[in-house]
């Protein structure tokens, strides 16, 4: 079944109506030609009016849609010859963060990424795409790798959030995200980050450090998801839509305030719609930007990297 979002219900009216017609027409031999071109026209209209404008809590429901394309769906769309790391050597494999060697456009890239899976079954594996430390600390293991054969890094990042459970705590949750802050600041090979569906806190910041950091156009980047902020400031999920409005978290809010390098344009009606072009856009994306920062001294994109971490934010005294 089709997940029609309520925003969507214009949308999904005009396209109800277009079938219809089609379905008289062959029904009574009819030409209704006419008739359906304007319904097609409305529906154009409605479509770039609706998506074109979408608030930051109609953004937070597309990078949500359960057909948007996941790590795994862009890795098989846009990479050759991958194969797939696990383990971080000392608890387990996570299996809400996924990576490996592959190769884009001709050049060999490590691949890391959050996984959320498709069905009850495959979320229940994946943890909802919430990564354990030991997850962290496998992304750390496979970027280390990356330095070690030169090879450039590329993170997908899709979470709600790194997992909250005790367990986590007592390994050390906080510890693996701050180190691999600090070690993707002074990786010596390009990294290129992109936020491919929610980002939320600190479990996207753990694989978010890069030398370009990308959002696709309906997703969103933030210190927290607006159920929780609505939860803490109001004591209640009521208010989430007014709490993301808030938070500033659209790739649009992200791109105004200096904390992303761009914007990936994704299809129109969601990257879902039509997940091979929006795998081909991303794909650009990423060829052309690694073939400028292959080109950079390892110490240049050491310096950069820190010098724009640096400078983001303001500070009031």
């Amino acid at each position: 079944m089709k997940t029609t979002f309520e925003f969507e219900k214009p949308i999904a009216d005009l396209q109800l109506q277009i079938e219809k017609v089609e379905q008289v027409a062959v029904k009574t031999k009819v030409d209704m030609s006419a008739t359906v071109l304007e319904l097609q026209e409305k529906l154009a209209n409605a479509e770039k009016e609706i998506y074109g404008n979408l608030s930051g809590w109609e953004n937070v429901q597309m990078s949500r849609h359960p057909e948007r394309p996941q790590t795994f769906d862009y890795i098989n769309m846009i990479c050759d010859d991958f194969i797939e790391l696990h383990g971080d050597r000392t608890v387990r494999d996570d299996k809400a963060i996924v990576g490996g060697f592959a190769s884009i456009g001709g050049q060999s890239v490590m691949v890391i990424g959050h996984q959320k899976g498709k069905n009850t079954k495959e979320r229940q594996y994946r943890n909802f795409g919430m990564a354990n430390p030991e997850g962290y600390r496998k992304a750390l293991r496979l970027m280390k790798m990356a330095e070690k054969f030169n090879k450039p890094v590329v993170t997908l990042i899709d979470t709600m959030g790194a997992y909250p459970g005790l367990e986590a705590e007592e390994r050390g949750q906080g510890e693996a995200i701050a180190r691999n802050l600090l070690e993707m600041s002074v990786l010596k090979v390009p990294i290129i980050c992109v936020v491919i569906g929610e980002g939320a806190s600190g479990g996207a910041l753990g694989i978010g450090i890069g030398d370009r950091v990308y959002m696709l156009e309906h997703t969103w980047y933030s210190v927290i998801s607006p159920e929780s902020c609505s939860s803490i400031l109001w004591r209640s999920w009521d208010h989430k839509e007014k709490a993301a409005e808030a938070l500033k978290l659209t790739s649009k809010d992200m791109l105004g305030n200096g904390l992303i390098d761009g914007i990936i344009k994704e299809p129109l009606g969601g990257a879902h719609q039509n997940p091979e072009l929006a795998a081909e856009l991303l794909k650009a994306k990423l060829v052309e930007d690694l073939a400028i920062l292959t080109a950079k001294d390892e110490d240049v994109l050491v310096d950069e990297r820190i010098a724009k971490f640096s400078k983001m934010g303001v500070v009031v005294e």
